[in-house]
Parts: C-alpha cells; sequence; structure tokens
C-alpha cells in the first residue's frame, strides 16, 4: 500500500480492527477536477472511472470484499450491513457490522468522518457528519446501533474541514446553541451574523456527552491540505474521499 495513497488512523484500535482514508493520490483514474481516486458516483464523475477507483480501494487494502457504500442524505439512519442484501446501498449516513470481513465506507468532501470501534474489537461502525447530521444525532445513533455501551466504544475523527477555514451563519450556530448551550464554545465570531466552526471540536463534544471517552484522531483541514477533496475549495464538481472501517476476517 503507497503511503501516499492512504491515510492510516492513528488510534488504539483493538488488534483485528483496520482502518484506513483515501487520499487524492490514490491507485484512481479519475480526470479533470475529480483526479484521481475519486469515489463519490454522485458529483460528475464518469460512471466508469467511479467504478474502477472502487475496485481499486478493495485490491489497494487487500479487501475479501467490495466496501459497502451509502446514499448518504445528511440524515441519522444507520444501516444495519448484516442485515442487508448484497450490493445494495441503502440511504443512510451511517453503518454498523458485527461481522468481520464487512468493510463500511463513508465519501465527504468537508464533513466530517467519524470511525467507531469497540474496545473489545467485536462491532465497528462509521458515520458521515456533516453539521446538519450532528446536529440531529447521528453520532449517537451509530453509537445506538452497535449494542455496546459508549464507555466501550472509542472513536477517531477522520479529515473534515478545519475551524479556520469553516465560516457559517447564524442558524448553524442557533441549531446547535438551542439543544446544547456550550457549544457555543465551538464558535468564534467574525462578523456580524457569521461565525468559525469547530466541527471536529463539536463532535467531540457530542461523543463525550454521550459517555464515550476515548475519542481521537482531529486536527485537520480539508480546505486547505489538497491530499483530500473539498466542497468549499473545489465547488460542485469536487470528488469525494472515503474513510473506511473493518474488522479482518
Amino acid at each position: 500500500m503507497p503511503d501516499s495513497a492512504w491515510l492510516i488512523p492513528d488510534w488504539p484500535a483493538p488488534a483485528g480492527v483496520r482502518a484506513a482514508v483515501s487520499t487524492r493520490q490514490g491507485p484512481g483514474v479519475s480526470e479533470g477536477p475529480w483526479a484521481r481516486f475519486n469515489l463519490g458516483a454522485r458529483c460528475g464523475d464518469v460512471p466508469e472511472a467511479v467504478v474502477a477507483n472502487r475496485a481499486a480501494v478493495r485490491r489497494s487494502l487487500g479487501l475479501d470484499r467490495d466496501p459497502h457504500w451509502l446514499q448518504q442524505v445528511h440524515g441519522v439512519d444507520v444501516a444495519d450491513v448484516d442485515r442487508l442484501a448484497d450490493g445494495h446501498e441503502p440511504r443512510a449516513d451511517a453503518s454498523v457490522t458485527q461481522r468481520a470481513g464487512e468493510p463500511l465506507a463513508i465519501l465527504t468532501a468537508d464533513c466530517l468522518p467519524v470511525l467507531f470501534c469497540s474496545t473489545d474489537g467485536r462491532a465497528v461502525a462509521a458515520a458521515h457528519a456533516g453539521w446538519r447530521g450532528l446536529q440531529a444525532g447521528v453520532l449517537e445513533a451509530a453509537l445506538n446501533a452497535m449494542q455496546v455501551p459508549p464507555a466501550q466504544v472509542m472513536a477517531w475523527l477522520g479529515p473534515c474541514i478545519g475551524k479556520a477555514s469553516y465560516e457559517v451563519g447564524a442558524e448553524v450556530r442557533d441549531a446547535f446553541t438551542a439543544f446544547d448551550a456550550g457549544a457555543a464554545e465551538g464558535f468564534e465570531s467574525t462578523r456580524p451574523g457569521h461565525w468559525l466552526c469547530d466541527l471536529a471540536w463539536l463532535a467531540r463534544r457530542r461523543l463525550q456527552g454521550a459517555g464515550v471517552a476515548s475519542v481521537h484522531g482531529g486536527g485537520f483541514d480539508t480546505r486547505t491540505d489538497d491530499r483530500f477533496y473539498s466542497y468549499r475549495r473545489d465547488g460542485a464538481q469536487s470528488g469525494r474521499f472515503a474513510s473506511l472501517i473493518w474488522r479482518e476476517a
């Protein structure tokens, strides 16, 4: 696995739990604004290129089967892939499995990917947390679907847009502070009606509030780090990178 192709999470996951995040330098064939390892099928890239790129994920990571991809809609639904028909791509923003050899995949380009595993390595989950999903409770929904006490879960916060790059309006700040007044610490005023939003900090707060004490990762900024696709940097033709987690068979 070329070092430039994948970012490997640095967290104390138990033996048998594997995770990886794709970068634009991976073994893909996409061209133009999607060059070269775009894994998103709904951002305008040539469909055949996306199919080839997704096949390269399996080869590059040595997976026994294709990852479980989702139709992400900024919601809170969680797909239990152990109950899905093979090849089905559900509308959901998180997925969970207790089986070995079932890779879970989350696509992002500024939103926050969060990977979960139980401390005994028997359950893994992945979630897509844009600000809407995060505020609505997608992380808590993923935790509930794992059927593991939160104190026995660890989480890793993947690459997302950083605070310095993420200016939002009052509707975003109000949505979080209406639920939790302390969430105001995750926002920094810039100009009237606008704030810098620390998405990773807000996620860490929500996870810790749910009882997850072991939270790792963070410190990325997809808008300024050209290893990753960024919707705010690249616009509507931005590609998508994947964050994956699985139990080894």
